[in-house]
Order: C-alpha cells, then structure tokens, then sequence
C-alpha cells in the first residue's frame, strides 16, 4: 500500500488526521457549552449566536476563509496579537488549518449535542436540583449520560469535516505541502498536474473510507452508549 501515495501524498493524509484531530477537540468543549446556553438558556443575543453558529453552513467557505484571513492573519487584530505577544501563527501554518476546519464543521458540533439536549426532559435535571445537585453535578451525573450519543456524533461528524474541509482552509492558509496541503488540497493541485487524476482518484477513495469509518465507528458507539443509558 505504500507505493500507492507518493511521501508528499502520505504527508498530506497524515497532515489531514492531524488537522481533524485538532479542530475536533479544540470545538468539543466549546461546542458543548454553546450547545446547551441554545438548548436551555433565554438571554439577550440568543437568536444573535444561533445565527453566527451556523453561518458557516450557508455562507460560501471562501467568505469564511477571507474573513478568517482578516482577523487571525498576521496583520489582523487577532492574528497580529498572537504574532506580536506569542510568537504564535495561523495564517500559512497547519494550526491555521486547523482553525478553518474547526470553524467550518462547529456548527455540526452544535447541532448534533443541542438536538441531544433538547430531547432531555428538563424535569429530570429539576428534579435532581431540588434535591441540592449543583448544576455541573447536575450536567456530570444526569444530562451528559443522556446526552452521550449527540456528543459522540457530533464529534465524528466534526472529524468527518475537518478531514474534507477544502474552502476556507484554501483561502486561509494557501496550498502548502508539508504544511498545510490535507487531501482535498492534494487532491486539487493533482487535478490541475498532467497524468494526476488517477493519483487524484486514490487519495479521494482513502478520503471516503476514513470518512466512512468514522461514521461507522461513531454510529456503533453510540447505539451501544444509548442501549446502556436505556437499560439503566
């Protein structure tokens, strides 16, 4: 299988999982609090968030990705703190892509573990505060079992678009092999170089059987994390 994918081909894969991996556990926490602060909190600005959460479904990628340029570039207020104070780059850097897809597939996060909480009888999570739960001991002990599965698949599809991102990471950080060139971007660039398609079409079919797995991989945890939460 080696001799399938060129080194700069296995960078990119490897380059890939890494930029999945990260944009994956950096959104999970937050994804979780937005996700429930949506579920079940009423403060102004709500309808504000909810919009700005899922813009980057409807809006074109590009947009985001230029946007993202604009603030986290080394010249952007964010971005040139960063730089400045920390000595810490997005722009141009497997880390920007990382962002880009962490950005793009939030809103899969959110969804995902929102629709989970919603579908929590609020009065459980009553019941257990008038007994004098705190409310994370409330969330540890009552909502996040029940909430298990919605985290798990909100997770995978996260990774499942962090690996396929192509868009904004394109447009944020460039075509950078050894550094910001994932899949979708390897796969490009081979599509444009003479004789590439078919070395094209194998990093394509790799992309769909990591993808693939993840999702089966994730569906078979959380029927199994939902069979255990229903028995007890």
């Amino acid at each position: 299988m080696t001799d399938w994918f060129t080194p700069t081909e296995w960078e990119a894969v490897r380059l890939s999982l890494k930029v999945a991996f990260w944009a994956t556990l950096v959104s999970l926490p937050l994804g979780v609090f937005v996700a429930n602060a949506l579920a079940r909190w009423r403060f102004p600005g709500r309808e504000v968030l909810n919009v700005v959460v899922h813009l980057p479904l409807i809006m074109p990628p590009v947009v985001t990705g230029y946007l993202l340029l604009l603030t986290f570039g080394t010249r952007g207020p964010v971005g040139g703190f960063l730089d400045s104070t920390l000595g810490f780059t997005f722009a141009f850097r497997w880390t920007g892509a990382a962002l880009a897809a962490g950005v793009m597939a939030f809103p899969f996060m959110v969804r995902a573990v929102q629709l989970s909480i919603e579908a929590v009888d609020p009065k459980l999570e009553q019941a257990a505060s008038t007994l004098g739960a705190s409310s994370m001991w409330v969330f540890l002990t009552v909502k996040l079992p029940l909430i298990l599965p919605g985290i798990l698949a909100g997770t995978m599809l996260t990774f499942a678009k962090g690996m396929g991102e192509f868009g904004a990471t394109i447009t944020f950080v460039s075509n950078i092999p050894g550094q910001t060139q994932t899949i979708p971007l390897a796969i490009d660039l081979l599509l444009e170089t003479p004789d590439g398609e078919a070395r094209a079409a194998r990093l394509a079919a790799l992309s769909i059987a990591l993808a693939a797995a993840a999702l089966a991989v994730s569906e078979w945890i959380s029927r199994r994390i939902a069979a255990r939460v229903g028995g007890t």
